[in-house]
């Protein structure tokens, strides 16, 4: 019985067949490589320029014009190693490429969702650094916005690291989307008490904040009906950010609760009521007997 013949040692140069490669194909691919890396940067460069003039914010500017030099890089590399093995044909390198692009795609699929969540965050520039959001149970102030996360800074001092798939998935609330929000606090009054009055005394005071907008005025709205006590909801407009709704609140509060004291309005806190019953009753008579 023989054995199969395998190569030597000394015909393993003869049986593996490389493309050949002169020293003129290497300058002439470390060029081109340069060549790229320098284009590279200034697509880069031109992107975040034109991205800024448009009024992109800064995170998107920079992610695009990272993307569009790499991608310059890539073609680049390409070029290069078409011009170094004269063999290797551009389509072939472009699917090398695209081999390995679906590799790492399946590799790495939570972090491409990431990636390609970022993308679509920063194309759409719905919120940007500086601008507090609430997502899920998080809600704070917009420090960073990379590829794969947003970071938050809580209106507690933490920081909360978003994955962007979460973000692109999820309702997503821009406090300071716009210049103006509106807040309500509801208030309990004695139904007794003179309605319209206590209506137009919570409005003049309301107005008389000076971090309540005028335009649109703040209301004063009956909304419903209680045990011995009518809800009023108090609605006005302040600037969005949390610190200046919170102020706003505080202070509305202090002026509409003085006002109706100057008005002599009873609130539903010092609205007791006693509901009657046999334990009442007996709790009232002074001797224990069956007569009141």
């Amino acid at each position: 019985m023989t054995s199969p013949s395998w190569p030597t040692a000394r015909a393993l140069p003869d049986a593996i067949e490389l493309p050949p490669v002169t020293g003129e194909a290497l300058a002439l691919g470390a060029g081109v490589v340069l060549a790229g890396w320098a284009l590279g940067r200034v697509m880069g460069w031109l992107t975040r320029r034109v991205l800024r003039w448009r009024g992109r914010s800064p995170s998107a500017s920079e992610m695009f014009g990272s993307l569009a030099q790499a991608v310059t890089m890539v073609l680049a590399v390409a070029a290069a190693l078409t011009l170094v093995f004269p063999s290797v044909k551009p389509v072939n390198a472009l699917g090398g490429i695209g081999v390995l692009s679906i590799a790492a795609g399946i590799a790495f699929q939570t972090v491409l969702g990431n990636m390609f969540a970022g993308i679509v965050i920063l194309a759409r520039d719905i919120f940007r650094v500086g601008d507090q959001i609430a997502v899920d149970e998080v809600a704070g102030t917009v420090t960073e916005i990379s590829l794969t996360s947003t970071v938050v800074r809580t209106f507690d001092g933490r920081m909360a690291l978003i994955p962007n798939s979460v973000i692109h998935s999820q309702v997503v609330t821009v406090q300071t989307g716009y210049e103006q929000v509106r807040s309500t606090i509801s208030l309990d009054i004695d139904d007794r008490a003179d309605l319209g009055l206590a209506v137009s005394a919570a409005e003049d005071a309301m107005l008389s904040v000076p971090v309540v907008l005028h335009d649109p005025a703040p209301q004063a709205l009956l909304q419903g009906v209680g045990t011995a006590t009518v809800r009023m909801d108090l609605r006005f407009w302040s600037g969005a950010r949390q610190m200046e709704t919170r102020v706003a609140q505080h202070e509305v509060i202090v002026a509409v609760l003085r006002a109706l004291a100057d008005a002599s309005v009873v609130t539903g806190s010092d609205v007791v009521v006693i509901e009657g019953g046999p334990a009442l009753l007996e709790a009232l008579r002074p001797d224990g007997t069956d007569q009141p």
